[in-house]
């Protein structure tokens, strides 16, 4: 019966946003500029599995990323292979930069010189971060930039595809994150079985749903507050000027009623939600059923709620320098009741200037199935938006195999650099030669080479490359690993040549020409051959005449003399005579390739078989170790850059060594 297994589509959109509290699926198409929402799946963490945005658990969190996903696949009857997600603001780095061209002469603006442009405003932000890190050693990725303006030919500008000028110029607000938050989302996604097809930001992608770009003309602010963060986004003149979070959010409200009515978070959050009620049950950390009026649980949560307020508004001002023209509150922490009018008050602003977001959902995404206008689906909305709609800003994308690379970012960036990033090791760059044999035939040591791996294959942008070749935005590598050599092997028959017609003894005992040999062996030969099939014979002989028992004691008057006899030969090296058939037989050895390695006069042994050396070879004789390098290696052969898989060639001068340039 054939497999009707149905997989998901290049179009299908399938968003998980990893919150703090839960985790919510978000699965569409994109129908006319806006994403029709399919499937919508939502579940809570069993236990406290994340803190303030960060995994803390990665098996729990990914246990439940496949329970939504799984639930997600029942309703689309597809499997879910791809994913987009959203990093958390936690110890999140904003830095502007700016960057400028000046074309030859007036030209069309196309994608790839935005792209050239943009990038260079994105290392000078960069070079921003590790001017002012404490730890230069902390490695960030990039994880998103929006474009705060363009200037063509010194006039500001919206867009420039498609106009026609000489000087550009663009401002962007980069955001970085260190290594280890967006290394252990990208762990999640590996052990729930899924790939990650984008990565943004939280705020970002919230903003992308909760305020349209025609909106962005005005000073808004979005504040996400979800259970472990708030995310805050600031918008004016038609552009994002920044991001920043605060640790305070839904979670120290929570807390406090802990605190007070001594119950488990799950029951203090049931509470928290259930506030507006007349009287609310209980039962505390005694196991005593208790109950409250719901006035009184708004009372005890008012100091938290106020110190919230206030650590939103604080960290509006400091961005955006004044309290804005409004403010949309995002995520399920915004949810409380009278948070909306506590952060209207900490920003002296009207109560009608601060709303909850989802009225403007629309503008982006619908559905025939969901209602949409909950502000706690700002961020897994605004991931898939975001991916769906082309709103990720992937100017700054480069491909490995066809597929995005993960990034983090620490200056300039090679080939190198962004492998050992996606998971390879010198070892798929240089690949192993195999275990050489090394036997002792007759007193004679004899070596056998292992085969040399196969190379690896290194295009960048469609071209053979080098490993210490600088990568840009939009460039595309390929890469097939090398393929170990497989270790030298060895019968007596391949030393000895199958028609050998002496006895052969391998560390002091007979054996057959079709021995195979491991290194260390003793090898030795003698001109008559040995019974080795006389063992057999005792064992037919009992069952025809078991009553005589003369017939055994033959036996072990021929096997004694048998080993007695070799002994004397092998000590005064009558061997010899036999074994000049041996290297008469498979052994057949290249002429050796004389080459000059950093200068210095290099002889290299014909390979098995007269297989040429590569570029690759002379790697582990550079004395460099690749597997911790901290800047880029020259290859060069006879003054150019060479590939791995460059043949050398009789008196070729080969140059490998560490480059004077480093990163940053």
């Amino acid at each position: 019966m054939p497999d009707e297994t149905k997989y998901q589509d290049g179009e299908l959109i399938f968003a998980l946003d990893i919150g703090t509290r839960s985790i919510i699926g978000v699965a569409g198409r994109v129908v006319d500029e806006r994403l029709e929402v399919l499937a919508i799946e939502k579940e809570e963490h069993g236990k406290r599995a994340m803190l303030d945005g960060q995994i803390e658990d990665i098996a729990q969190v990914a246990k439940v990323a496949r329970s939504v996903t799984d639930r997600m696949e029942a309703k689309l009857d597809c499997v879910l292979r791809r994913v987009s997600v959203a990093a958390a603001g936690r110890a999140l780095r904003t830095e502007k930069g700016r960057f400028a061209m000046d074309l030859p002469q007036v030209s069309r603006i196309e994608s790839d010189l935005i792209s050239q442009l943009e990038s260079g405003a994105v290392s000078d932000a960069e070079s921003r971060l590790s001017d002012g890190d404490e730890s230069p050693q902390r490695r960030f990725y990039l994880v998103g930039y929006t474009v705060s303006s363009y200037l063509l030919d010194r006039y500001p500008m919206t867009t420039l595809k498609g106009h026609t000028g000489q000087q550009l110029e663009a401002e962007v607000v980069a955001t970085f994150l260190p290594s280890e938050v967006v290394e252990s989302l990208y762990a999640v996604m590996e052990a729930a079985g899924l790939e990650v097809a984008s990565l943004t930001l939280e705020p970002i992608a919230a903003l992308n749903a909760v305020i349209p770009a025609d909106l962005r003309l005005l000073n808004l602010v979005l504040a996400d507050i979800g259970a472990g963060t708030s995310d805050i986004a600031v918008c004016r003149d038609g552009a994002v000027v920044g991001y920043t979070m605060a640790t305070i959010a839904g979670d120290e409200i929570t807390e406090e009623l802990m605190r007070r009515y001594l119950v488990s978070f799950a029951t203090a959050e049931r509470m928290k939600m259930e506030m507006d009620s007349a009287t609310i049950t209980y039962r505390d950390v005694l196991g005593l059923e208790q109950s409250v009026p719901g006035v009184q649980i708004r009372e005890a949560l008012m100091g938290a709620a106020e110190n919230l307020a206030q650590e939103i508004a604080q960290r509006v001002v400091a961005l955006n320098g004044a309290p804005p023209s409004a403010v949309f509150l995002a995520g399920g922490g915004s949810k409380l009741v009278c948070l909306r009018d506590l952060v209207a008050q900490a920003l002296d602003m009207s109560e009608r200037r601060v709303a909850l977001a989802g009225n403007n959902y629309s503008v982006s995404a619908f559905s025939q199935e969901y209602e949409l206008n909950d502000p706690e689906y700002a961020t897994p909305l605004g991931i898939a938006v975001s991916a769906g709609l082309g709103l990720i800003s992937d100017s700054y994308r480069i491909l490995l195999n066809g597929k995005p690379a993960k990034l983090f970012r620490s200056g300039t960036l090679t080939v190198l650099d962004l492998l050992m990033m996606n998971g390879y090791t010198s070892a798929d760059l240089l690949g192993r030669t195999g275990k050489s044999l090394v036997v002792t035939v007759d007193g004679q040591r004899m070596t056998f080479r292992g085969e040399s791996a196969t190379p690896c294959t290194l295009l960048l942008n469609g071209r053979e490359t080098t490993p210490s070749a600088l990568v840009y935005a939009g460039d595309a590598i390929e890469f097939v690993p090398a393929v170990p050599g497989r270790s030298a092997a060895r019968t007596v028959a391949d030393l000895l040549g199958i028609d050998f017609p002496g006895g052969v003894m391998v560390n002091g005992a007979p054996v057959g020409l079709d021995w195979t040999l491991h290194s260390g062996d003793q090898v030795a030969t003698r001109e008559e051959p040995f019974e080795l099939d006389a063992p057999e014979e005792p064992e037919e002989a009992p069952p025809e005449a078991p009553v005589p028992e003369p017939e055994p004691e033959p036996e072990p008057e021929e096997e004694v003399p048998a080993p007695v006899e070799p002994e004397p030969e092998m000590e005064p090296e009558a061997g010899p005579e036999p074994f000049p058939e041996a290297p008469a037989a498979p052994l057949s050895f290249a002429r050796p390739l004389c080459v000059y390695l950093n200068g210095e006069p290099l002889v290299l042994p014909g390979k098995p078989g007269g297989e040429p050396y590569y570029l690759m070879d002379l790697l582990d004789r550079s004395g460099i170790d690749f597997s911790k390098l901290d800047c880029p290696v020259e290859l060069l052969v006879n003054g150019e850059e060479g590939a791995f898989a460059c043949e050398l060639k009789s008196n070729d001068a080969v140059i490998i060594r560490r480059s004077e340039r480093r990163p940053g």
